[in-house]
C-alpha cells in the first residue's frame, strides 16, 4: 500500500489571517474567524494572544499542522492556554518554505529589545531571496524557511525608536504582496502592500477591532464591516483606539495611481459570501458567468436537452450566471447538479497498488448519471491549471453517456506563473502554455466537443474598476505590475516546488 496526495487541478489559496484587539477571550473570536477562512489554507493553523498582568504582558502561542478543528480540538487551548484580549491567527497554505515543517507554521513569534512581536502574513515577497541573503551575510540566524520571518528580522534590526516606526521602516524594504497582522505588547498593527494584491478588511465587534482576509470571517462573529484596509495603509489599533473608537493610520511610499488587486480572488479564491476589494464576490462571479454565456453560448435546438453543470463548489455561482444569461438569449438551458463532490476526504488517502489515474478524481467527484445520460452537457469551471483534473473529469462525465460534452472556463487561459501569492506552477507545467494557447489543441486534449475561455476583456468588464481600483492579470497576460528581481523567477519556481514537496 502507498499513500498519495489528491492533487486537484486548482490554484491554491494562500493563507487567511485574522487579528483582534480589545475583545475578552480574543482567541475564541480568532478561532471562529479562521474557521470561516479555512478555504484559504488547510496545511496548518496557529493563534497567538497577548495576556497582561499588573506589571507586564506576555504572549501565549499554540500552532500546529492540520485543520483548525484539529489543531484546536481541545477546548482548554482556547479558554485556558490562549488567554488575553488581543491576538492574531493564521491558516497556512505554503507558498514558501517546506509545507510539512512545523517550524514554518504561523504566526511567527519573537522576543527582541522592544518586547514581544508576532506576525501573520498572506502573500509573497518578490525580493525575499536578496533580503535573506543580505540578512544572513550580516549574521542573522533564520529559524524558518518562510519569507515572513524576513519581515520580523527587518523590524528587529531597524534603528527607529518605537515599534510602529520600526514596522513602518521594515515595510518600506520589502516588495511584492503582503497583507499583515502584527501583534506587539501594546498594539495590533494591520498593513497592506501598496499595490493591494491580497484582500484585507477591517471590522468592529462591539468596542473591539478585527481584521481579516475576507468579510465572511466577520459574518460568523456578528462583526460589523467598517471598510477595506487601503493599499499601502498601515493601521495602528491600541488602547487609545479602544477608548476613542478612532485608530491611527499612515501610508507607505510608492503607492501607484491604481491598485493591482488579484483578479483571481473574484474568480476562485474568495468565498462567494465575502465582500472583497469593495464588492460582493457573488455579484462579480455571477456577472463573470453571464459574460461567458455571451461570448461562448452553446446553442440548443428546441428538441435537444441542454444541461449546464458546475464543477463544485468554486464554479457554482458562475454557472448560475451562465444559465441565466443563456435563458435571456433564448437558449433553452437548465442548471443541473451533475457532479457530486465529497466534502469528507482529507489531504491524503490510501490507494491500492493497482489503481486507475482517475481514482484521484473519482474519490472526490461522482456523476449523477441520470442527469447526464443522452444530454448535451455544458461543464462550467473557473479555471484550468495543469489540465490533469479537467481531463479526468471529462472522462468521468463521458462514462455517464452524454450526447455531447462542452467545456466553458470562466477565466482566460492561465499562461504564466504568479509571484504574488498564487500556487501556479512554472510555465512549462501550465496546460494552456504547453499548447501555446491554441484552443483547438486544448479541446482535442480534453476530448470535448467544444472549449471556450472567458476573454480578458470580458473578465475586466465584470469586475468593479475605477480611477483608483485596478487588477493584476499577470497570470493571463504576463504583464507583472512589479519588477521580479534578477533571476528571481527561476529561484522562485524552485522555492514553490520546495513548498509543494
Amino acid at each position: 500500500m502507498r499513500e498519495a496526495q489528491i492533487k486537484i487541478n486548482k490554484p491554491k489559496t494562500f493563507c487567511g489571517i485574522v487579528g483582534v484587539y480589545g475583545a475578552e477571550n480574543a482567541s475564541n473570536y480568532i478561532y471562529y474567524g479562521l474557521n470561516a477562512l479555512q478555504h484559504r489554507g488547510q496545511e496548518a493553523a496557529g493563534i497567538v494572544t497577548r495576556e497582561r498582568t499588573a506589571d507586564k504582558s506576555f504572549f501565549n502561542v499554540h500552532k500546529s499542522t492540520g485543520l483548525i478543528a484539529d489543531v484546536f480540538k481541545d477546548e482548554r487551548i482556547l479558554n485556558e492556554t490562549l488567554k488575553g484580549n488581543a491576538g492574531i491567527g493564521h491558516n497556512r497554505y505554503s507558498t514558501t518554505g517546506a509545507a510539512e515543517s512545523s517550524k514554518n507554521v504561523q504566526p511567527i513569534v519573537v522576543n527582541y529589545r522592544k518586547g514581544n512581536l508576532a506576525i501573520a502574513h498572506n502573500g509573497n515577497l518578490t525580493n525575499s531571496h536578496s533580503l535573506r541573503h543580505d540578512l544572513t551575510e550580516s549574521g542573522t540566524l533564520f529559524q524558518t524557511t518562510t519569507d515572513t520571518e524576513i519581515i520580523l528580522h527587518l523590524i528587529a534590526r531597524s534603528q527607529k525608536e518605537t515599534v510602529i516606526e520600526q514596522v513602518y521602516d521594515a515595510l518600506q524594504t520589502i516588495r511584492g504582496a503582503f497583507s499583515l497582522v502584527i501583534l506587539s505588547d501594546n498594539q495590533l498593527i494591520i498593513a497592506r502592500d501598496p499595490y493591494g494584491f491580497r484582500p484585507l478588511a477591517l471590522g468592529r465587534i462591539g468596542n473591539a477591532f478585527i481584521a481579516a482576509s475576507e468579510t465572511c470571517a466577520f459574518d460568523i462573529l456578528g462583526a460589523e464591516y467598517v471598510r477595506d484596509v487601503e493599499p499601502g495603509e498601515v493601521i495602528i489599533i491600541d488602547d487609545e483606539a479602544l477608548s476613542t473608537g478612532k485608530f491611527r493610520s499612515m501610508y507607505l511610499p510608492g503607492i501607484p495611481e491604481r491598485s493591482h488587486h488579484c483578479i483571481f480572488e473574484f474568480i476562485y479564491f474568495s468565498r462567494p459570501d465575502s465582500k472583497i476589494f469593495g464588492e460582493s464576490v457573488d455579484k462579480v462571479r455571477r456577472k463573470i458567468g453571464k459574460g461567458l454565456a455571451e461570448e461562448a453560448p452553446v446553442e440548443n435546438d428546441e428538441d435537444e436537452k441542454l444541461v449546464v453543470i458546475s464543477v463544485p463548489d468554486s464554479s457554482n455561482t458562475a454557472t448560475l450566471g451562465y444559465v441565466s444569461q443563456s435563458l435571456k438569449m433564448g437558449i433553452k438551458a437548465k442548471f443541473e447538479i451533475g457532479l457530486i463532490r465529497s466534502h469528507y476526504i482529507g489531504r491524503t488517502f490510501i490507494q491500492p497498488n493497482q489503481y486507475s489515474r482517475d481514482l484521484k478524481v473519482k474519490i472526490k467527484f461522482n456523476t449523477v448519471k441520470g442527469v447526464l445520460k443522452g444530454r448535451k452537457v455544458v461543464i462550467v469551471d473557473d479555471s484550468i491549471v495543469r489540465g490533469t483534473t479537467s481531463k479526468q473529469l471529462v472522462r468521468l462525465i463521458r462514462e455517464a453517456e452524454p450526447a455531447e460534452v462542452h467545456f466553458r472556463v470562466s477565466s482566460p487561459p492561465i499562461m504564466h506563473p504568479c509571484y504574488y501569492g498564487m500556487d501556479f506552477p512554472s510555465e512549462k507545467e501550465l496546460f494552456a502554455n504547453q499548447l501555446n494557447g491554441d484552443i483547438e489543441k486544448m479541446r482535442r486534449e480534453l476530448n470535448v466537443d467544444s472549449l471556450a475561455y472567458l476573454s480578458l476583456g470580458k473578465l475586466l468588464d465584470s469586475v468593479p474598476e475605477d480611477e483608483r481600483r485596478g487588477y493584476c492579470t499577470a497570470c493571463f497576460s504576463g504583464e507583472y505590475p512589479t519588477e521580479v528581481e534578477g533571476n528571481r523567477k527561476e529561484e522562485f519556481e524552485a522555492n514553490i516546488n520546495e513548498a509543494r514537496a
